[in-house]
């Protein structure tokens, strides 16, 4: 592995890690206007980054198919859905503003149920980056390295509001800022974890790329639609959520754009 991908798949994690330290000069509890704002922005990054970096380049792969080059993205994509519906049927946790956890009955602590709530909506999007770096390493699909390091980019700059909206909320809970800024940090390192051991298995992906380009697509649709987007309109005065979706949406097409 050189370091050109090493250090693409590092950069998604050193945006949630800058996003955390933000518990060390903000207030004590974030405005709800500004966690608006980045929820909007982070959703439109996602969306972006799941049509262009994923969708189509799975599409492109499939081309020799015909008409039936839609299948593999079409399959994939459902099964991304699928798999994050179990998981968020399993893994229990805690979203802010919630009084209530989600998934398996636990003991876990409020704090760890919050920690793994953004845990599991980084999932997709370690394995997104992975996915598409190891299209790039093995050479099998129409993957530039600008359009890798366009996908981790915007991972990154959407995982920086992420990290804020989880630390800033602990801080909030009474959490001290070292201890807010570890939880934060920790809760994107499975990013990096994911996208490793997708490259280390990138030879037995390559037959079924579209497949998997499609279904972390698909993965990071869901956590868009069942997460981000009812926390972006919830309440009154949600202009600015839908505002900042479009600026996320724009600003990781013109990367993907520009890059790749």
């Amino acid at each position: 592995m050189n370091m050109t991908v090493l250090q693409g798949l590092l950069i998604p994690f050193l945006g949630t890690t800058l996003g955390s330290a933000g518990v060390f000069f903000m207030k004590k509890e974030m405005n709800k206007q500004l966690e608006r704002s980045l929820t909007g922005f982070a959703s439109g990054v996602m969306v972006a980054a799941s049509i262009w970096s994923l969708i189509i380049p799975a599409m492109e792969e499939s081309s020799g198919m015909g008409r039936l080059a839609f299948l593999p993205s079409f399959i994939g994509f459902w099964i991304g859905i699928l798999f994050l519906l179990c998981l968020d049927c399993l893994i229990p946790h805690l979203h802010m503003h919630a009084d209530k956890a989600e998934g398996v009955h636990s003991k876990f602590k409020r704090i760890t149920m919050m920690v793994l709530a953004v845990t599991l909506h980084n999932i997709p999007e370690g394995m997104a980056v992975g996915v598409v770096y190891a299209g790039f390493v093995t050479g099998k699909a129409e993957i530039t390295a600008g359009g890798a390091l366009a996908l981790a980019l915007g991972i990154a700059i959407q995982n920086f509001p992420e990290g804020a909206i989880i630390s800033m909320p602990l801080r909030a809970e009474g959490t001290s800022k070292g201890k807010a800024f570890l939880y934060g940090m920790l809760s994107g390192a499975v990013e990096p974890v994911g996208a490793l051991l997708t490259i280390i298995a990138a030879p037995l992906l390559v037959p079924y790329m579209p497949y998997f380009l499609s279904f972390a697509a698909g993965a990071m649709m869901y956590v868009v639609v069942e997460e981000l987007i009812p926390e972006m309109s919830e309440g009154e005065h949600s202009n600015i959520g839908v505002i900042m979706f479009a600026l996320g949406f724009t600003v990781m097409m013109a990367l993907d754009v520009a890059l790749g």
